[in-house]
């Protein structure tokens, strides 16, 4: 296990955004809108060309979040060191202030699903993500978050909740985490869950980052509402609502607006951003 004691960067305790092309004149431009921008690793993996220039004068003015989304940290075959090794360049030239990645699987084979995959929570998982998080944070030489994932079954063979599997990765690890509000909210209506209870089992004082985001509704077979995690729409109230809840728990925290498809105009961005900023001008220091 990685010594992540005096290793642990933090991003400010302010709002971010996901970073898209289209919007970096304008976030070059900004003066106080975001704090922070978080990129996906897996576009920025290159030698060079516009992405990487760019990516380089943003981090002149931000901090950076790195967010992985395809390093199959729950997946049954050995982590890609290709991969992995791309993933440690990218760090080393660009120094994030964090570095996360999703509780899933994304690989079989040889074959890459495009999708993050659920993973039952018993301790031969426990054992095989957390050989993977210790892996990760050798070879990058830094802490990694892990994200909570979007629920839509529950696996019976599970033997541990969702946030004792957590809290123990944390523990055998040193890893920190990415508590993503709006997959709370998902899993807790796909699984007839109380989202509050959850916040309030999750250890939240290994908390390095919040993410917010919208979800597409929709109904089961049953008539039963069906969220699907999408960061294509607006954060709903409930999940803002959530947030507010959550921030109660954690303190001041790095809250970042996901919005990764069917991506709005700088404003519209921005006014949700600010939304973050105003939910954690009301959160007291514990």
């Amino acid at each position: 296990m990685l010594d992540t004691s005096s290793r642990v960067e933090r991003l400010p305790n302010a709002p971010g955004v996901g970073y898209k092309p289209q919007h970096f004149d304008h976030i070059q431009a900004a003066r106080g809108d975001v704090a922070w921008i978080e990129v996906h690793a897996e576009n920025y993996m290159g030698d060079g060309g516009r992405p990487l220039a760019q990516l380089r004068a943003l981090s002149e003015k931000f901090a950076i979040s790195i967010h992985g989304v395809g390093l199959s940290i729950g997946g049954e075959t050995p982590l890609d060191t290709n991969h992995l090794a791309r993933l440690k360049k990218l760090c080393d030239w660009i120094n994030p202030a964090s570095f996360s990645e999703h509780l899933a699987w994304s690989t079989h084979g040889s074959e890459f699903l495009n999708d993050l995959l659920p993973l039952p929570y018993t301790q031969a998982t426990l054992s095989r993500v957390a050989g993977h998080i210790n892996q990760v944070q050798d070879t990058l030489g830094r802490q990694m978050l892990l994200e909570n994932p979007s629920s839509y079954l529950a696996f019976t063979e599970s033997t541990l909740s969702e946030t004792e599997f957590l809290t123990e990765l944390t523990r055998r690890t040193g890893c920190g985490l990415l508590l993503d509000v709006n997959n709370v909210f998902i899993s807790a209506t796909n699984l007839n869950l109380s989202a509050e209870a959850y916040i309030d089992a999750y250890p939240t004082d290994k908390v390095g980052e919040i993410h917010v985001g919208g979800h597409d509704e929709d109904h089961d077979d049953h008539g039963a509402p069906l969220l699907i995690d999408s960061h294509g729409a607006a954060v709903v109230d409930p999940v803002w609502a959530l947030l507010e809840y959550t921030l109660a728990q954690t303190g001041p925290a790095p809250v970042l607006v996901e919005w990764d498809n069917d991506v709005p105009d700088w404003p519209t961005l921005r006014d949700e951003a600010a939304r973050a900023a105003a939910a954690l001008a009301q959160t007291t220091v514990r």
